[in-house]
């Protein structure tokens, strides 16, 4: 078997409780990388931190307090060594109209997603500098083709593309790579929770075939670690997220005409209400951030 790059490294992987932040960690450590796990669920991380086969170390942590952050880069420091790579996975989303969106819940969305993943990077990066590491950055096809009802997500998840493209150019003469990980629905609990609400299922449906597929959460896991080994600038999984990129204009008048012909069906049918955080790793978020919504 062939050594990965990322053998006795230091690796940090952010929203790693559950689902595919979990994933990874599990990928990662089994190609020898010593990790350490980041996310709100404390006893999750600690269990899933006893089950990896490497040093591993556990810090419970919000991505939106950049004190927090220090002190987890330090405390990894000290327990693992100097950072090699680092996976910003953390997020959550909400689903719903935006005019009638909770504004306190909307925002929230993009400070986990957009602040959140810079203060990771604003964290960790004097580790990479000294490492000439990498950052693997989580973005989504939402960042690509913007879907209406998730108008949060998309906003955030385009914003992390933008933000790694310009850290990406500002960081390369220091020896520091920056990648971008394009993912399509994943079997989360997130996605799990979204398909509970018949409006979020229906749109999904509208989409073309490959687009709609949920796809499972090892299979994307082991691509995105793929491509972390590879310090590749962009990563797609699954690989047909790729062709995309060539078409991404035309893409927002595509979707405008489809949903133009469903939503006034589904307004009819189905109540367009507000979902509340996505899944048990939205619900954390609420309960860490004394949310209400």
């Amino acid at each position: 078997m062939r050594s990965s790059p990322l053998a006795d490294r230091t690796v940090v992987v952010t929203g790693a409780a559950r689902g595919l932040g979990a994933a990874m960690a599990r990928q990662i450590a089994g190609r020898g990388a010593r990790v350490a796990l980041l996310g709100h669920e404390k006893q999750e991380l600690e269990a899933l931190a006893e089950e990896l086969p490497g040093p591993a170390l556990a810090l419970e942590a919000d991505i939106t307090d950049p004190d927090a952050l220090a002190d987890a880069a330090g405390r990894v420091r000290a327990g693992l060594g100097p950072v090699s790579a680092l996976v910003a996975n953390a997020g959550i989303a909400e689903g719903g109209p935006f005019p009638s969106s909770d504004p306190s819940a909307w925002a929230r969305v993009i400070d986990v997603n957009l602040t959140g993943s810079a203060n990771t990077a604003r964290a960790f990066l004097p580790d990479l500098f000294d490492t000439r590491g990498f950052l693997l950055q989580i973005a989504s096809l939402a960042a690509i083709g913007a879907a209406p009802l998730m108008s949060a997500y998309c906003a955030s998840k385009a914003g992390v593309e933008a933000f790694a493209h310009a850290l990406r150019a500002e960081v390369a003469h220091r020896g520091v790579g920056v990648g971008v990980a394009y993912i399509n629905w994943t079997d989360t609990d997130m996605i799990r929770d979204a398909d509970r609400y018949a409006v979020l299922r229906e749109l999904r449906g509208h989409m073309p075939p490959p687009a709609r597929r949920v796809y499972p959460g090892d299979t994307v896991a082991a691509r995105l670690v793929s491509g972390l080994e590879r310090r590749r600038t962009s990563v797609y999984a699954p690989a047909w997220l790729r062709l995309t990129q060539p078409v991404r204009a035309a893409l927002p008048p595509v979707v405008l005409r489809v949903t133009r012909r469903a939503m006034p069906r589904l307004e009819a049918e189905i109540p367009l209400a507000y979902t509340g955080p996505l899944g048990a790793g939205g619900d954390a978020d609420r309960a860490a951030s004394g949310g209400g919504a």
